[in-house]
């Protein structure tokens, strides 16, 4: 008998416990209705915030769980109760030209403990349409296929906006790193990939309804476009290599094919190049400085400056670091690799071979020089030459009235004769701070006083150095009795009015 007794109590306790649990209830724990409604409202100081719920709801928790937001800013209010309707009033009245969001999470729950299954979110606004930024186009745009693999994304939208919400509501998919900038006073976004696009890859373009202006205003919807990496499959080539002359005159450079055969045949060079010359290679299509670098060498002269700014171009302009020598021989060599901005790169070596002989750079060279061994004698001065190959000839200067008397200052001249680039002349400075005579034993001593390029004291130049610049200089000469060696010199440095410079010493040695 008791044990029936138990048995009835247990059967009538879990019956109890199961109608007191949330399962067997017929209808979730819900917001049924709310005001004001998800759209435009221009009347902000009309608005009534409600819920209305479908169980008496346990009010404290609904209060601790509710937020209504404008533009991101928690509003703060009071509440009303009505049965199952809460009205929420707010301290302040609502704003025009604000987003507001009402929200409810899931730790709100009815008298019975039962909580909402999913948080209740809801928008509203205050703002007209016209007052939201408007995304007005897109590069790449919808189905655009692209050959660079590193081109930029350019969101254009009508108002600016802040460079924080491009981090938070654009993406990519596939997945893309980099970094965003804003121009055109922040109207444009600008986003540069990380890495190169994925040649036949096809990336979409997301940007979030939530991403805003300056003034928080969200465009308020979802924006997408697709494109395509990589339609271009064509390597570079490079179609031109020029000599740039002083003039800015593009001369086209010899490409050396290897046709020769024999040491007899001569190599296939570009001649005439001048020190201030430059080198331009141009592309078949843009190529990538960085590449270009990597795979262009010069052979046998001084390192190459590119004046070109970096960056993909199919024009590149080239300097040296300083002058070549003067009838120096180099090479241009340009590899195989220079690559486009699909990530092609070149297929074909070229060789250019250059001859550094220009007219307008030869550096200034002593011919010979011319002395009278009878300054005195007003009839024949007795003028004598001697060359650069004149290597310890016989200088006559004897002691003659009219001639070079022992220990008496006597004045004379020297003429210097010069070969010279074309349309140049002897920079007189450098000449005469390098200009020397030297002796041993004492034969002589000269102490030059002036320098002149006309109005010489013999009238016609030396036979046969006609073409020849004649240079002047007036001095005072001091014969002696000595015997020994006479060396007119000219130090490493000599200077012309183009600028060019003679590395070499010139050197004539006579005996006395």
């Amino acid at each position: 008998m008791m044990k029936k007794y138990f048995n009835l109590l247990f059967v009538i306790f879990i019956i109890c416990y199961l109608c007191s649990c949330d399962i067997l209830r017929t209808s979730p724990f819900e917001v049924t209705s709310w005001t004001p409604g998800g759209r435009y409202h221009p009347e902000p100081e009309k608005i009534t915030v409600s819920l209305n719920f479908s169980h008496d709801p346990d009010r404290a928790s609904v209060e601790r769980y509710f937020i209504l937001t404008g533009d991101e800013n928690r509003v703060n209010g009071a509440f009303l109760w009505n049965g199952r309707k809460m009205t929420f009033v707010p301290l302040v009245s609502l704003e025009k030209n604000t987003d507001y969001a009402v929200s409810l999470s899931t730790g709100a729950h009815d008298t019975d403990g039962l909580s909402l299954d999913t948080a209740f979110e809801r928008r509203f606004s205050t703002r007209p349409g016209t007052a939201r930024p408007v995304l007005l186009s897109c590069y790449p745009s919808m189905y655009a296929e692209i050959d660079d693999i590193r081109a930029e994304v350019r969101l254009y939208f009508s108002r600016s906006v802040p460079i924080s919400t491009l981090y938070n509501n654009v993406s990519f998919s596939p997945s893309m790193t980099g970094s965003w900038r804003l121009e055109d006073d922040g109207n444009t976004a600008v986003f540069t990939p990380a890495e190169p696009w994925i040649q036949n890859r096809r990336y979409e373009i997301r940007v979030a309804a939530s991403l805003t202006d300056n003034k928080r205003a969200d465009i308020g919807k979802d924006f997408l476009s697709v494109f395509t990496v990589g339609t271009d499959h064509e390597a570079p080539s490079l179609l031109y290599a020029y000599r740039i002359t002083g003039n800015n005159d593009y001369a086209p450079l010899e490409l050396d094919t290897g046709g020769y055969t024999s040491a007899s045949e001569p190599l296939i060079e570009t001649k005439g190049w001048e020190k201030e010359d430059r080198f331009s290679l141009v592309f078949s299509k843009p190529v990538d400085s960085s590449s270009l670098k990597n795979c262009l060498s010069v052979e046998g002269s001084p390192g190459l400056i590119m004046e070109t700014e970096p960056g993909y171009k199919t024009e590149f302009v080239f300097r040296f670091e300083t002058r070549p020598v003067y009838e120096s021989r180099f090479v241009f060599r340009l590899k195989t690799g220079v690559k486009d901005n699909a990530g092609n790169e070149s297929e074909n070596e070229y060789i250019y071979r250059i001859f550094a002989n220009g007219a307008s750079s030869k550096p200034p060279e002593l011919a010979g020089i011319r002395i009278p061994m009878a300054p005195g004698n007003g009839i024949d001065r007795e003028l004598i030459s001697f060359g650069t190959d004149s290597l310890f000839e016989n200088i006559p200067i004897t002691e003659g009235r009219d001639n070079y008397p022992s220990g008496e200052s006597v004045k004379t001249w020297i003429e210097l004769y010069f070969t010279v680039a074309h349309g140049a002349s002897i920079d007189r400075f450098s000449l005469m701070e390098l200009f020397r005579i030297e002796t041993s034993n004492n034969v002589l001593t000269f102490s030059p006083r002036q320098i002149k390029t006309g109005g010489f004291s013999a009238a016609e130049p030396q036979t046969g150095w006609e073409n020849f610049e004649r240079i002047e200089i007036a001095g005072i000469l001091t014969n002696s009795t000595n015997f020994g060696i006479v060396n007119f010199q000219i130090s490493p440095g000599l200077m012309d009015s183009l600028g060019n410079k003679s590395e070499k010493q010139f050197r004539i040695s006579l005996v006395k």
